[in-house]
């Protein structure tokens, strides 16, 4: 695995790639820090991150694209797949050579609270908090571009692909917002979603006996509910799935200056899925 992260690692600077994205946020930030903290004299750097929070949605695009993508292009995940290294270890070795590269901007920012405090009033525990929150937030869209990465072999739709999924978390808020909460289009929402996950079973497993089984209990199980007690389903899709608003959670501590811990739990279990989605794409093209 260290080899994998070494060659990750020197990879990205030898494309120039890191150099790009570092210098990229840290630009962005230092921009914002002049304007916020110095000009207006806001007191907290997390203002400046949220500020600045768009910028991963370009970012971490450009950064996450070729990681497999690249090796289906040029067939070298071949080589990789038949290295003496388990699947984890190549999936994480990568994974964490992104990581790498993400922390260097963030160890940086760790200088701005210092150089507020020297100007005057400053709040250094809230605000290096919110970098570490900022940090894992980019760790998990480092997570869902590394998956999109695995689906194609060409580095453009990745970082397309990665830049869309991106966008529709940043404006999560807003779409929920055009989501209604009858009951009846939360119960054929449900139905919907549920199929599709269904669909991806099928897809895993092959086994059409299973995906239909699970597919009848999906659609009985909704009917049932739906007519027993429709209420259930009143405002249900737009209320999950606003538990699941990634930059909430770093609102609540940039501009609340509140830590949610459930949030946290949300940012690391979504790590946890993504790259266990990623290595079950990478089986897949082992054994096909």
């Amino acid at each position: 695995m260290r080899a994998i992260y070494k060659r990750e690692l020197r990879s990205y600077f030898h494309s120039m790639i890191g150099y790009v994205f570092i210098a990229f946020l840290v630009a962005y930030t230092g921009i914002y820090f002049l304007a916020y903290n110095l000009n207006y004299g806001y007191p907290y750097f997390s203002y400046v991150l949220s500020g600045i929070l768009f910028v991963y949605l370009v970012a971490i695009p450009i950064l996450t694209m070729r990681c497999f993508a690249e090796d289906k292009k040029n067939k070298t995940d071949q080589m990789l797949l038949t290295a003496p290294v388990s699947l984890f270890e190549i999936v994480l070795g990568k994974y964490l050579a992104m990581v790498t590269i993400t922390a260097v901007p963030c160890v940086i920012y760790l200088i701005f609270p210092l150089i507020i405090k020297a100007q005057g009033t400053a709040y250094i525990k809230v605000d290096y908090l919110a970098i570490l929150v900022f940090f894992l937030l980019g760790c998990v869209y480092i997570s869902i571009g590394m998956f999109v990465s695995s689906l194609t072999e060409s580095v453009i739709i990745a970082a397309i692909g990665a830049f869309g999924i991106l966008l529709l978390t940043y404006l999560w808020s807003g779409i929920l917002n055009f989501i209604p909460s009858a009951a009846w289009a939360n119960a054929l929402a449900v139905a919907v979603l549920l199929t599709l996950v269904v669909l991806a079973v099928w897809n895993m497993t092959k086994n059409v006996v299973i995906s239909g089984v699970l597919e009848l209990i999906v659609l009985a199980g909704t009917l049932i509910t739906y007519f027993v007690k429709k209420t259930v389903f009143e405002s249900l899709l737009p209320t999950v799935l606003g538990k699941l608003e990634l930059t909430e959670v770093f609102s609540n501590i940039a501009d609340n200056h509140l830590l949610d811990v459930s949030g946290i739990i949300l940012y690391l279990s979504l790590i946890v899925l993504f790259f266990f989605l990623t290595m079950q794409m990478i089986q897949k093209r082992r054994w096909s």
